[in-house]
């Protein structure tokens, strides 16, 4: 007889609860496994093209035996609605061994009688029952759907057992490591558990009113465990193994795009993550069971293992409350920048649970109604008005205003007063008008240019070139077709983009003017060409190059204009200005050149066609130059509003 069974068969159960706890911690690892294998399976099933994903380490973790199991997944089908799985009796059979080693040390310490052990049964009996090489579609969610509200499954079961273990091994715990709860460990392992929790304790902090973090630590074996819950949620869970100077960490998570980003997070402390998730989970048990990955950690030494283990400990406390706080930063940027301002604020030590915690998306929307009227409407998002850069540097300044607040111990009704305040100077100086407006000259500009290399590289005399630039000026002209358009929407729903909307479409007739010019060196390439010579495309050169050289002006004044204030440097004053008159200066120049091209085209040219192009395409670039005076003149109006100047 074993030790073990000796100690049990006198009786004295609680004396074996340490050994219980550790083999049901083992079995929750396998039984984590034994469930994703089947998820896998489904997938696989559904797409059977699709390359099978690689479990083999989260089964090396678990002490699994790979090779039938890899398998399981690869060879699975659906035929008549039903999943079919080879080998499926043999993973039932893992499953309920293993739900029976998981729930003894629960049962030991619950009611006789209790709800627990009525599941406990009834999911043995549920298990005994099932075929032996094919899943319903509801029996594959008895499994593995992983959602309270819904039907209890095996999933929920070993997730509510979990809890159980991770409460019974605090109450088991022999001695303290700065808050960890520990037993059985050896003099090798206190300074690694030191290690972890001193990483741990440096941003718990951080997570303010909100439970979680527990930690236990216990050695079995060869292995270090160590394990945190994490939060309350009962899927969100991290294990630590360490064997010598390797660290292999499993965790668990409802959310693929939390996972992904604490991945992200463990990187720069030499995580080497499974392939798992970034190929196969987002369609696992249709996008709902909790998913699982692992990274190993390979340490130079005892000193580069408890760096790593303090690093990997820092970052937990980011991923509390994590999902929640993406959905409500969402409600004013796009998920990737919300994304992106999780993750600065992590980076940073901020966090994002004193956001929460003070008001959270109360506090943005408050500031936006205080902002003045006609700044945000109804429907309005953040980033649409002051722009997805400054929305993401104000997002990220209210969570450090919430962090610092909550620290000293201030009241919420100030990180509020604070949030109208930072918001009513992004507004003040908002510029996405300005970026509209620059995104359209910046297509001017790209035709102009294109018009002025077009004439001084001799597009005119290869129709395969005028057509490539005609087909490139159209698509340009499009998308600053598309830009008026947009500022028409906003300016339909926001009064301050009514003058940015007569500006665009002044500066609109500049492409359609430039566009209409690439056109004609395409028409005039289709021996078009009679009189012609070097004096012609000289003088509609140096036309071309001044309006050139007009919408570079343009471009240089719009980036001065973003500028112009009370607080304004008298240099940034001169650039606006001389920017502009330069663009006057073009004008005159252009009338100019139209006269000397003109003389030049009817002077050499007698073919009807020939000279008519080339006299509309002078003209047509001289209407460009007056076209760009007056959108110089909106300009001028639209940036003295802005500073307050009367023009």
């Amino acid at each position: 007889m074993q030790k073990t069974q000796a100690v049990v068969s006198l009786g004295q159960h609680r004396l074996m609860l340490p050994v219980w706890v550790k083999a049901a911690l083992a079995a929750n690892d396998r039984l984590k496994v034994y469930l994703t294998v089947l998820q896998a399976a489904a997938s696989q099933a559904k797409h059977p093209g699709r390359e099978a994903p690689d479990l083999s380490r989260e089964m090396a973790s678990a002490g699994l035996p790979a090779a039938w199991l890899t398998e399981l997944p690869v060879v699975a089908r659906r035929v008549d609605d039903e999943l079919v799985i080879a080998d499926l009796q043999r993973l039932v059979s893992g499953l309920a061994d293993d739900l029976v080693i998981m729930a003894r040390p629960a049962l030991e310490t619950a009611p006789e009688g209790g709800e627990l052990q009525a599941r406990v049964k009834q999911w043995l009996a549920w298990l005994s029952d099932l075929p032996t090489d094919r899943l319903t579609d509801a029996q594959f969610d008895g499994l593995t759907q992983g959602h309270r509200g819904k039907a209890d499954s095996l999933h929920l079961l070993v997730m509510d057992l979990h809890r159980q273990i991770n409460k019974l091994s605090g109450e088991l715990a022999t001695e303290v490591i700065d808050g960890a709860n520990v037993w059985e460990l050896q003099d090798r392992d206190r300074p690694l558990v030191a290690a972890f929790m001193r990483g741990l304790n440096r941003t718990a902090r951080l997570k303010f009113d909100h439970p979680g973090l527990e930690t236990a630590a216990t050695r079995d074996g060869e292995r270090l465990l160590l394990q945190n819950d994490i939060g309350t949620n009962d899927a969100h869970v991290l294990v630590l193994q360490l064997t010598g100077l390797t660290i292999t960490l499993t965790y668990s998570d409802l959310h693929r795009v939390r996972l992904e980003f604490f991945q992200a997070m463990l990187e720069p402390f030499g995580a080497m993550w499974s392939a798992l998730e970034a190929r196969t989970s987002a369609e696992l048990n249709r996008g709902e069971a909790y998913s699982v990955s692992t990274a190993q950690f390979d340490c130079a030494d005892e000193a580069a293992l408890e760096s790593a283990l303090e690093g990997i400990a820092s970052r937990i406390v980011f991923l509390i409350d994590w999902n929640r706080a993406r959905k409500r930063l969402q409600a004013f940027v796009e998920k990737d920048v919300a994304i992106a301002v999780l993750a600065d604020a992590a980076r940073l030590d901020i966090g994002h649970r004193a956001w929460l915690q003070v008001g959270g998306e109360r506090l943005i929307f408050a500031a936006m109604q205080a902002a003045g009227e006609g700044a945000f409407r109804i429907g309005d998002r953040l980033d649409e008005v002051i722009g997805a850069v400054d929305a993401q540097t104000f997002l990220l300044a209210v969570m450090r205003l919430s962090c610092a607040a909550l620290g000293r111990g201030q009241p919420a009704a100030l990180v509020a007063d604070e949030t109208r305040m930072l918001l009513a100077q992004h507004v003040r100086h908002r510029s996405s008008e300005f970026d509209l407006l620059a995104e359209h000259a910046s297509y001017c500009h790209a035709l102009a240019q294109a018009v002025s290399d077009g004439l001084t590289h001799g597009a005119e005399r290869s129709g395969e070139a005028a057509d490539a630039l005609a087909a490139r000026a159209k698509t340009w002209e499009r998308k600053a077709d598309h830009l008026v358009m947009q500022a028409r929407e906003k300016a339909g729903r926001q009064p301050r983009w009514q003058p940015v909307a007569r500006l665009v479409e002044q500066s609109d007739d500049v492409a359609g003017a430039l566009e209409e010019a690439a056109f004609l060196i395409s028409l005039i390439a289709d021996h078009h060409l009679k009189g012609w010579n070097d004096d012609v495309r000289k003088v509609l050169t140096r036309l071309a190059g001044t309006v050139l050289q007009a919408t570079q002006d343009q471009v240089k004044a719009l980036a001065s204009a973003r500028t112009l204030g009370s607080n304004s440097e008298p240099a940034d004053n001169d650039a606006f200005l001389g920017a502009t008159w330069r663009v006057l200066q073009a004008e005159r120049q252009c009338d100019a050149l139209l006269r000397d091209a003109r003389r030049v085209i009817f002077g050499v040219m007698q073919d009807a066609p020939s000279l008519m192009l080339a006299n509309d395409l002078a003209a047509t670039l001289e209407l460009a130059s007056d076209r760009l005076l007056v959108a110089a003149y909106g300009l001028r109006d639209l940036a003295f509003d802005k500073a307050g100047v009367r023009a």
